[in-house]
């Protein structure tokens, strides 16, 4: 761009010098015509006062200047008899010829001006075309969605603000490319998981379902313990559904908050409320510490389906007869929960991924579809959140930070 800027200036500078020129070269013309002039008629006026004094040896000079200085006109009827109109023509020849020249002269001089100013417009207009035309190629190579626009090659004159625009508008319509291009790949893959995470209870469905029809004599116990197996299953695929459907109106963003002043406390304990269930089946107890009056502004059903969804994992990962610790505390810049379990951990090269949509660790459940946390992570981060997460093999810690605003 600075380049085209140089050249830009230039093309003015070379304009400029070119006006400079003709108006020097204007003022000289003038100037030589005024001088021929004047010295056309001193001469002839030394002349006329030289055959004076000749002739009239008594005539004083000041006499001379008065007469040259004196506005008379009486002279006029003289002239006249020789046919000499000082009105339409110059008394002295000299200047009539010297007329004709310049006359000549300037015509030539208006002639080159114009012929200059053409050649300056005609080279603008080229200049102007070939940037038109430039345009009219990246437009086209656009549409053609050839997004590699070299708007440095392209001279900088009144084009600019358009080029400007259209460079603008191609790297719009180049990252809007480039992120449908990744929008694609992420659906393609979702889809994949998708349909792995769907087919595989359905598998075991089909398989329970086929051995239920073709024992009919099958013991009471196995057919209750397969009915059960089946009901698990379509309990996970049910639970699979509702989470995508979560996520897509995220991914939409057509989600509507209700954000109210909520405490803390409460939306600990309706979230505990909905994993009490699953804490009774491995005898896991709930520990929370934190002072009773923190409020948080926050849409209260979606945060608390993110901290459902992440006591769930907790749950998931940590061994029969253990424990969860959840403690809240508030300092002037954000608010902090935090949750502990005692599991086997997270190993180490799983940290990284597991807020990623559909990624299971190595440690994840049979029944992990590797989505809750990813859901929650959204929900926490479009309430001005974050979550941050560190594990070893004694235990996972999970802390959110709500800015306060």
């Amino acid at each position: 761009m600075m380049k085209n800027k140089i050249n830009f200036k230039k093309y003015l500078m070379y304009i400029l010098v070119v006006s400079i020129c003709l108006l020097i070269l204007f003022l000289i013309i003038n100037t030589y015509e005024y001088n021929t002039y004047k010295n056309n008629f001193n001469n002839k006026l030394l002349s006329i006062l030289t055959t004076l004094k000749n002739n009239y040896p008594n005539l004083s000079e000041s006499e001379i200047i008065e007469i040259l200085n004196s506005n008379d006109l009486s002279s006029e009827n003289v002239l006249e008899k020789y046919s000499i109109d000082i009105n339409k023509e110059s008394i002295i020849k000299e200047n009539d010829n010297s007329s004709h020249v310049f006359i000549i002269i300037n015509s030539i001089y208006l002639i080159l001006t114009i012929l200059t100013i053409i050649f300056i417009f005609l080279i603008y207009e080229k200049m102007k075309d070939k940037d038109i035309k430039e345009i009219t190629k990246y437009i086209e190579e656009i549409n053609n969605k050839n997004y590699t626009l070299r708007i440095d090659e392209i001279s900088e004159d009144e084009l600019s603000i358009l080029k400007n625009e259209i460079y603008k508008t191609t790297i719009m319509l180049k990252e809007n490319a480039e992120n449908s291009n990744i929008d694609k790949v992420k659906l393609k893959k979702s889809l994949e998981d998708i349909s792995h995470q769907i087919k595989t209870p359905l598998t075991s469905i089909l398989v329970i379902l086929d051995n239920l029809i073709d024992d009919p004599n099958m013991d009471n116990k196995v057919r209750e313990e397969f009915i059960r197996d089946i009901k698990r299953e379509i309990a996970n695929i049910s639970f699979f559904v509702q989470t995508i459907l979560k996520l897509s109106k995220f991914d939409a963003n057509t989600i509507s908050y209700l954000k109210e002043e909520v405490l803390v406390k409460n939306i600990i304990e309706e979230a505990i409320r909905n994993v009490s269930t699953l804490c009774d089946l491995k005898n896991i107890k709930l520990e929370v510490e934190g002072k009773e009056d923190i409020v948080l502004n926050c849409d209260f059903k979606w945060q608390v389906e993110a901290i459902t969804n992440i006591l769930k994992n907790c749950i998931e990962h940590s061994k029969d007869y253990s424990k969860i610790i959840i403690s809240y505390n508030k300092n002037n810049a954000y608010i902090s929960i935090q949750i502990k379990d005692f599991g086997e951990g997270i190993l180490k090269k799983d940290l990284p991924h597991i807020f990623e949509r559909f990624y299971k660790g190595g440690n994840a459940t049979k029944e992990s579809i590797g989505i809750g946390l990813s859901l929650a992570k959204t929900i926490i981060e479009q309430n001005n959140g974050s979550i941050s997460v560190d594990s070893d093999e004694n235990g996972t810690r999970f802390e959110i930070r709500y800015i306060n605003l």
